[in-house]
């Protein structure tokens, strides 16, 4: 049965997040929802097979990190290879991402980073290789 799996991520400024996904990963926009012109409260961004939904947190739902000083651990960005991530690293700094790891081999041959996004959410990018041997 075919299949994929998209993020769903709550965020308190989701318009901000959105602008912050694009500038810091590349993510493109396909979907945005608001009650007017800029605001948003849902939006759907696609990066290769990736999709990411973000939706403006609300009362009764989990909180941002931002809000109460968790980490969400969720996301992973599986990208093709060494020189993508590395790229993809200056990028995110660039956009003013929160180093938590920098490139970085590790000895099961994956090469990554792990940043935090501009409300707390922990991002890991790596050229990982799902259902490969160790």
């Amino acid at each position: 049965m075919p299949a994929t799996l998209s993020l769903f991520t709550l965020y308190q400024d989701p318009a901000a997040a959105v602008a912050w996904l694009v500038r810091a990963f590349g993510f493109e926009v396909t979907a945005q929802h608001g009650p007017r012109e800029g605001a948003v409260d849902h939006a759907e961004l696609r990066l290769g097979d990736a999709v990411v939904m973000v939706q403006a947190a609300a009362a009764g739902q989990a909180a941002s990190p931002v809000v109460d000083g968790a980490s969400s651990r969720a996301p992973v960005l599986c990208l093709e290879d060494e020189a993508a991530v590395d790229d993809l690293y200056v990028r995110a700094v660039a956009a003013g991402a929160t180093v938590l790891r920098g490139p970085e081999t590790t000895a099961w041959g994956n090469h990554r980073f792990e940043v935090l996004d501009l409300e707390g959410h922990q991002w890991s990018v790596g050229s990982y290789r799902p259902g490969q041997a160790w």
